[in-house]
């Protein structure tokens, strides 16, 4: 039934549900899902952020419980679930979700392996000082307030917001037909941009972006090239490839575990290795042995290996199979003046920069309100100070108050603000010295109303305000970037997860090979005892020792002639003392063939030679951009051998060179290079060195340097260090001259020789595995003819066997060490 008083109007339904979907559409987008470009806030955050702050809950005051919070927030300001509430506080806390977390924890508040918080009348939070930051001058009628939803009270329609929160925090939000997904950045990337768009508003966005590096996660990891950051910093577009960090770790026994201490952004980390547990038992994944989440505040998820199973291989298909590699989809989304819109960097900064802007211009009309509202009342102080005896007089004489007030007016320019405070000041405040306070109070705000003025009037000077209070904020809040932007776009190298260091690499005759890090051989003086390089097996002994960065390649040119090419950080990695892996295990080695020599290079360029030489005396050189397609699988021929022969070593030259060869007997030959044509790989070689006394074969290969010194080293320790103009230069194919004396029984030969220059240190090692690191520069140099000082003392029945250049990486140059080009001199 319905009364006459009513009516009823047809409507064509479509276009009702059309007219509410959208309203109910717009009201998620502005009062719900999106976040404000302004201070990068949701209402819900919002809210909390101010309630927390109306309940006193200051990063310097105690806790207080969250149930607290979450009811003040229900009552005054969110009429809506307490879970909603919560799981914002909650979330704000959370150092793996935010960057910069806004809420101080106490309790449980979960964890990145998806453990949900507790109950909110077990936790408390108070706000951080950065959130402070955000609320920081909001009673100063900086922004709107509108009432609240049972009018009882107002709240804030938007932050002042002293940070740019919404690029230092990101945000997520899933609305009605749209969706954002902004990623946090870090602070001092984004307010050094917002610096430089006030200087210069025109700054283009490629400007920006070379401000702006990309997202910087809290939970750390690494992304793959530009691409994606560039598309949506110019576009507000793009999709940005994350993973986790991975590093290899020995075990006893000569076993590999892969230790994960890094994972993507918003990945679960329980989930994660559940995933891998997965793989392992459904056979996707094979190699892995064991598999442990040691992780506490620190990720820290281990991976043991099978015996002989490469660490590369698996951390590849983890990256493939499971959440270790994942893609973040980012969109600008934000409202601006209450309207969805999806903008670039520049144009989302603008926001804000317009922001505060608006707020400093408030907070300052604000300010210069209450200063002349104090001077105008100082200045009714100072008349009546003038005026003393008479003031009291009318006062004195006046019936009631209203009767002075009146009088008071009526007699002196006073206003009736200055007559009521008049009226109220105490009698102490009539002494001298309280005079002299309220003149010179007066002269202060006089200074600051100026102040003040002058901002208003000047749109430069206002703006230099908001830059020095941004600048303030960078210095209180700055952070080191936490996720590492590497490479080029596309797929990820196995350089972007492993650390370029320094590292020594030692075969040994059996075939053992591994690979140590530099830092774990101390800096020693020359004749020390060292340290144990290296374990003997059933008679092995070190048979070759080289240094390198890994993230150089490396050739593995055989005792046959072939030729193998690989990364260095696909080298097994061992301890000092270990006994590494065989050599077998990675490359493919045919019966009996031995590395027999290992170069390191930056890359394979056609300016650059690899001269060899063979135990026959056989000598060879051949373009090294020949050699690019050694990386496959097998390797490619190197050398062509003659029956009997095999390959002893070979250097870098740039075809201008000198080389020298260095026989077991302790002869030397130089010639210059150009005597050696360039040969395809497939090739004999020429002589380079005939031998005067019989049973005699070449050792050592080097490269003459008019700024080094050939070091020559002994069986028995004893070494020398001298000019290179002391050999003779000679066309190839001579006996050549002395380089070091021998013993005559024959029971002594040369141990190896190498160019050194006078800051290098070189490594020592002899065959029962002891290893010693010194200063070339402790080594006397003398002249050919000498016989040497005492490089390394010997245990009994021990011999020298090798020495090598030591090459350190740019980490080690910053902690003051000299680097040397791990390319310039390839150790034989």
């Amino acid at each position: 039934m319905y009364t006459a008083s009513e009516k009823l109007t047809s409507a064509n339904i479509t276009d009702i549900m059309q007219t509410a979907y959208i309203e109910y559409s717009m009201s998620v987008i502005i009062s719900r899902a999106l976040p404000d470009a302004r201070d990068g806030l949701k209402p819900v955050q919002r809210r909390v952020l101010y309630a927390m702050l109306r309940e006193g809950l200051l990063h310097n005051r105690s806790f207080d419980k969250c149930a607290g919070v979450v009811g003040e927030v229900l009552k005054n300001y969110h009429p809506h679930g307490d879970s909603s509430v919560y799981d914002t506080l909650v979330r704000m806390a959370q150092p793996w979700v935010m960057r910069y977390p806004l809420i101080d924890p106490q309790g449980n508040f979960g964890s990145v392996d998806g453990d949900p918080p507790a109950a909110y009348r077990y936790t408390e939070a108070r706000l951080r000082d950065i959130a402070e930051d955000l609320l920081k001058d909001i009673e100063e009628d900086t922004v709107d307030f509108v009432p609240n939803y049972k009018e009882s009270t107002t709240e804030p329609t938007v932050l002042p917001s002293a940070l740019p929160n919404l690029l230092m925090n990101g945000s997520t939000g899933i609305a009605v037909g749209m969706t954002t997904n902004i990623p946090p950045h870090n602070l001092d990337e984004i307010i050094t941009a917002t610096c430089a768009i006030i200087d210069n508003p025109r700054i283009s966005v490629d400007d920006l972006c070379n401000i702006i590096q990309g997202p910087d996660f809290p939970t750390g990891g690494i992304i793959s090239g530009r691409e994606g950051i560039l598309s949506y910093l110019k576009t507000g577009k793009g999709i940005v490839r994350t993973r986790g960090k991975a590093h290899t770790e020995e075990m006893k026994g000569g076993m590999e575990q892969i230790v994960i201490t890094e994972i993507p952004y918003n990945v679960n980390r329980n989930t994660l290795v559940t995933r891998i547990a997965e793989l392992v038992g459904e056979k996707e994944i094979d190699g892995i042995r064991d598999l442990r989440d040691e992780s506490d505040e620190n990720t820290r998820i281990v991976v043991e290996l099978k015996r002989g199973e490469q660490a590369k291989v698996v951390i590849n298909q983890l990256f493939q199979k499971t959440a270790l590699e994942s893609s973040f989809g980012v969109t600008l989304l934000a409202l601006d003046k209450k309207r969805p819109k999806q903008m670039n960097i520049k144009e989302l900064i603008e926001c804000y920069i317009e922001h505060r802007r608006d707020v400093v211009t408030r907070r300052t009309k604000f300010r210069l309100r209450e200063a002349e509202d104090r001077a105008h009342i100082l200045e009714g102080y100072i008349i009546a100070l003038d005026n003393l005896d008479d003031f009291v007089k009318i006062i004195r004489a006046s019936a009631n108050r209203e009767e002075a007030k009146t009088r008071l007016m009526a007699k002196y320019p006073l206003s009736e603000r200055q007559t009521d405070a008049i009226l109220e000041l105490r009698l102490y405040q009539l002494t001298g010295l309280e005079r002299g306070k309220i003149e010179a109070e007066y002269i202060e705000l006089m200074k600051l109303i100026d102040e003040l003025r002058s901002i208003l009037a000047s749109e430069t000077k206002l703006l230099e305000l908001i830059k020095q209070e941004l600048m303030a904020m960078k210095e209180k809040y700055t952070s080191p970037r936490r996720t590492e932007i590497v490479g080029a776009a596309g797929e990820f190298r196995m350089e972007d997860v492993v650390p370029n260091e320094g590292c020594v690499m030692t075969v040994s005759h059996l075939g053992f090979i591994k690979r140590t890090r530099v830092a774990d051989y101390r800096s020693q003086k020359r004749g020390g005892k060292g340290v144990i390089g290296a374990e003997t097996y059933d008679e092995d002994f070190v048979e070759h020792l080289f240094t390198a960065s890994t993230h150089d390649f490396i050739l593995f040119l055989t005792s046959t002639g072939q030729c193998h090419v690989k990364k260095v950080y696909d080298v097994p990695e061992g301890t000092r003392a270990s006994k590494g892996k065989s050599v077998s295990s990675f490359l493919r080695l045919a019966e009996g063939e031995k590395i027999a020599a290992m170069i390191c290079v930056k890359d394979f360029v056609n300016t650059l030679h690899i001269a060899m030489a063979t135990k026959n005396g056989v000598t060879k050189k051949t373009n090294l951009a020949d050699y690019t397609n050694a990386t496959r699988e097998g390797g490619l021929r190197g050398i062509k051998l003659e029956e009997g022969d095999t390959l002893v070593g070979c250097v870098l030259t740039n075809g201008e060179n000198e080389i020298i060869l260095i026989s077991n007997k302790g002869q030397a030959v130089r010639f210059k290079e150009e005597d050696l044509r360039d040969q395809g790989r497939d090739t004999v070689g020429v002589t380079g060195m005939r031998f005067k006394y019989e049973g005699d074969y070449v050792k050592t290969i080097a490269v003459c340097d008019s700024v080094a010194k050939l070091l020559v080293a002994r069986e028995d320790g004893v070494g020398k260090r001298t000019p290179f103009e002391d050999y003779r230069l000679t066309s190839r194919g001579g006996t050549g001259v002395i380089a070091i004396d021998l013993p005559e029984d024959g029971s002594v030969n040369v141990a190896g020789a190498l160019s050194v220059g006078e800051n290098d240190e070189v490594m020592l090692l002899t065959a029962k595995g002891q290893s010693i690191r010194c200063p070339v520069n402790g080594i006397r140099e003398t002249g050919r003819g000498a016989k040497g000082v005492r490089l390394v003392t010997l245990e009994p029945g021990d011999k020298l066997l090798s020495i090598a250049r030591i090459v350190e990486t740019d980490e080690e140059q910053a902690a003051g060490a000299e680097v040397p080009d791990a390319g310039a001199a390839p150790t034989v």
